[in-house]
């Protein structure tokens, strides 16, 4: 039987494990880790990192943000993928479905669980942090760029995340900076922003979701990921989500209306996030391993996490460049990029 899941997931200081990164990993409560740009300086590096944290914790969770564009932290040695709005101009539905093929199948060669895509945002260049981070600017229409992406990442074997619910585009602010307040009514954002939401769910395309650093000052006096009406009487009962929900970064500036970082992922899990995501704050990371001391993990919670993890259908970067579509696929990006 898999050891259990912990509901936290952190990060690590540089390209190999300090002693630090070591003991935290270690708290049972730690459950995931996501990587970043500064964790990454070659595919054999990043193999030697898998490794030590696997020696140290075999049933971890290891993610990290490969959307493309602006946001791929992996770069050298993979393939540049370019960002989902400007995918989407040029791209048919067959070219959509390879990439988001290839991008989980590069990940999941060296050991890398999932990516946190696709980003599910309707905008075209309204919101300071979405942008081109998004498949188009029209919700009625995103779910036909968003869907054969998705597709290919479960072909791959790999599953999606959708973010950020119920929807990022429509509030000019970034909520790495500061909250953003949206004034539409429920029914307003159900009707637009939530509908890739909806619908990727009712596809059965959405594994897991990360919800907004955003108060919908007419819906809920909480931000999204701290608020029980969205995440439950919403997600998980009206859309009938049951994946698993991961909390956005909890030491964004937009998570500050919780309190300190103690009183923010109490306040998460007690919305019913399944893990919190405490990254780029050391400090922060073990006031929140500390807060959850005697916490104890719903078994259903461990049960969705454990969908999270990767099975790779190419196992190895060197089968991987035996795929003609890898190439093909390839050739085409570069042909434009």
């Amino acid at each position: 039987m898999a050891a259990r899941l912990g509901p936290v997931m952190i990060d690590v200081e540089g390209t190999a494990l300090t002693a630090e990164d070591r003991e935290i990993l270690r708290h049972p409560q730690v459950g995931g880790l996501i990587f970043f740009a500064r964790n990454y300086q070659n595919r054999t590096q990043l193999q030697r990192l898998v490794a030590e944290i696997r020696e140290v914790r075999p049933e971890i969770l290891l993610a990290v943000d490969q959307e493309g564009g602006r946001v791929q932290r992996f770069r050298d040695e993979f393939t540049r993928i370019p960002s989902m709005q400007a995918l989407s101009a040029r791209a048919n539905a067959q070219q959509l479905q390879d990439v988001g093929w290839l991008l989980a199948a590069e990940l999941l060669a060296l050991g890398i669980d999932f990516s946190f895509a696709p980003v599910l945002d309707a905008d075209e260049n309204f919101c300071r942090i979405v942008g081109d981070r998004s498949f188009c600017g029209d919700p009625a229409l995103l779910m036909e760029k968003a869907r054969p992406f998705m597709l290919g990442m479960h072909e791959a074997g790999m599953a999606t995340t959708g973010k950020h619910f119920p929807g990022h585009g429509q509030v000019l602010e970034d909520s790495h900076e500061e909250l953003p307040v949206d004034q539409r009514t429920l029914a307003q954002v159900m009707e637009s922003d939530c509908k890739p939401f909806a619908e990727s769910i009712a596809a059965g395309l959405m594994d897991a979701v990360m919800p907004a650093h955003i108060r919908f000052a007419l819906v809920d006096e909480n931000p999204v990921g701290f608020s029980r009406f969205w995440l439950q009487d919403i997600l998980r009962d009206k859309l009938g989500f049951g994946g698993v929900i991961f909390s956005d970064d909890l030491t964004m500036e937009g998570a500050g209306a919780a309190g300190g970082y103690a009183e923010r992922i109490r306040a998460a899990m007690a919305a019913g996030c399944d893990m919190g995501v405490v990254c780029n704050n050391r400090a922060g990371a073990v006031e929140v391993l500390g807060a959850l001391e005697d916490f104890e993990s719903d078994p259903d919670s461990s049960r969705r996490l454990e969908r999270m993890r990767g099975r790779a259908v190419i196992k190895s970067w060197e089968e991987l460049e035996k795929s003609s579509r890898w190439h093909a696929t390839r050739e085409w990006l570069a042909s434009w990029m």
